[in-house]
């Protein structure tokens, strides 16, 4: 009886098991999808601090034959599989938030320029000065023009670099690493924070 009894709960466990591993592989991700993600970095580290935010890092998802990719501002800017995206984050967890009403406002049309407005950034350096231009890029400022050139739509207004948190000595060091004593406080800026905590998205998926 005890030995069946052992059998039965086993057997349960291993259902539920199944069941919560089957519904991540069954989260559909669609074009124009944003995810996020902690990278492991003194510079990425310092980003969390700055922003007193979990995420450092995040990209546009875009689904080309067949495969799910992470469009990702990264040195340089380029397309990473999802799930290599995924294991270079720590512990793999990540965030994926979705426009709201998506179905209805990123068309066919809307997302094929969303597309190419990305291809003008493909390849170019990653910014690790976090300024404002097309010239370079950081990867919630790659996200954020994408949606804004692609489907004129701000995910959220930016802020000037004295905005966040910079008093932590991390945060110091890089920032005099960086640019000396020229630090640009007034310069635009939007951290994935901005982007994950948009009144205009909701969570899909979260395995944090």
């Amino acid at each position: 009886m005890k030995k069946n009894l052992i059998l039965i709960l086993i057997g349960i466990l291993f259902l539920s098991f199944n069941c919560k591993e089957k519904n991540v592989k069954n989260t559909t991700f669609q074009n124009g999808d944003i995810i996020f993600q902690t990278s492991e970095s003194q510079q990425c580290e310092a980003v969390r601090i700055a922003t007193n935010s979990k995420f450092s890092h995040c990209g546009i998802i875009f689904i080309e034959d067949g495969k799910t990719y992470v469009y990702e501002a990264v040195q340089p800017v380029k397309m990473t599989l999802l799930e290599d995206w995924i294991s270079q984050g720590k512990d793999s967890k990540y965030v994926v938030q979705r426009l709201k009403n998506a179905n209805e406002i990123l068309t066919t049309e809307v997302l094929n320029k969303m597309r190419t407005y990305g291809n003008t950034m493909n390849n170019k350096n990653y910014d690790i000065y976090f300024e404002w231009s097309d010239e370079k890029i950081y990867c919630s400022e790659l996200v954020w023009k994408i949606y804004k050139n692609g489907a004129n739509i701000e995910l959220c207004k930016t802020k000037k670099l004295k905005d966040f948190n910079l008093k932590n000595p991390l945060v110091q060091n890089i920032m005099k690493e960086r640019y000396g004593n020229n630090i640009p406080y007034d310069e635009a800026v939007v951290a994935p924070s901005q982007l994950y905590e948009s009144s205009m998205v909701e969570k899909i998926f979260d395995n944090y």
